[in-house]
């Protein structure tokens, strides 16, 4: 494992695979007595398979060059959307977090390469859970540059988790293309490890799960959270990024920015609670 704080992005060659979808159209003529109930039955099954199915990986434009991919897990038996990033420069696709669904690491890849003819050079999770690191070791095998915290390599490799190539031990810069963006630990708040990434000339805060979507009605999963310390790591962020125009949230919808001051008041309110 790399630890040095100074990174070369070099960028790489994807294996130019791509998943392949083919419709095959079956038609038969049906000539014995039953082939009415027959053909009746292949149709019901057709329009039965015929509804759409759920979407597996949705990429939105968030501004410029930023956009933002959802992809799907399962949580207590919800199928729950969780947001990633990713920044298209003259170098190469930045991408912050990987898809919580094993089978969208490489559609991700392809879409990002088709839709902006640009490799993926770096990605960077913003703590150890597996809707954050579940991707890290596909991507290192495809080339791919990836990065997380010491403190989340710590805790990935406590948990058996995924883990990256490159650890950075304190809040870093890096500069790839035209862009410039910061890596921030505020403390505690989802988990032990959680940083946001910060774009200060674009005015883009990427929350990662730290940061509630402004419709949630709770701070979810807090099994490896601090709730004593969430509040304070949500202030810090504010001030930090007081100048926030895009705030992009780990789960729900991203698109209300008064996402960071509802997670303070969400956690203050479960602190109240909770005493």
């Amino acid at each position: 494992m790399n630890q040095s704080n100074n990174y070369t992005i070099i960028k790489t060659r994807q294996s130019g695979n791509r998943l392949q979808y083919g419709v095959t159209k079956l038609t038969a003529a049906f000539r014995q007595p039953y082939s009415g109930i027959i053909a009746v039955c292949l149709l019901l099954s057709a329009t039965v398979f015929a509804q759409p199915l759920p979407q597996a990986l949705k990429i939105t434009r968030l501004t410029d060059n930023f956009y933002v991919y959802t992809s799907y897990g399962s949580y207590h038996g919800q199928r729950i959307p969780a947001n990633g990033m990713y920044v298209v420069t003259g170098k190469g696709a930045l991408l912050f977090d990987t898809p919580w669904d094993s089978t969208q690491f490489m559609p991700l890849l392809d879409s990002i390469r088709s839709r902006h003819h640009q490799p993926v050079v770096m990605c960077i999770a913003t703590h150890f859970h597996e809707d954050r690191t579940g991707g890290l070791a596909f991507y290192r095998r495809h080339g791919i540059p990836t990065f997380t915290s010491r403190l989340t390599d710590s805790m990935s490799r406590e948990r058996h988790m995924n883990r990256a190539e490159h650890m950075f031990s304190k809040d870093s810069s890096f500069q790839i293309g035209q862009y410039r963006f910061e890596t921030y630990y505020p403390g505690p708040g989802h988990a032990p490890d959680n940083i946001v990434i910060w774009f200060p000339q674009q005015q883009v805060l990427y929350g990662g799960c730290l940061v509630k979507s402004a419709h949630d009605t709770d701070l979810g999963n807090l099994s490896d959270g601090s709730l004593l310390h969430y509040a304070a790591a949500i202030k810090n962020v504010a001030v930090k990024c007081s100048t926030a125009k895009f705030i992009v949230t780990g789960h729900g919808d991203w698109s209300d920015t008064n996402s960071l001051a509802h997670t303070y008041q969400l956690a203050e309110d479960t602190m109240r609670k909770n005493r």
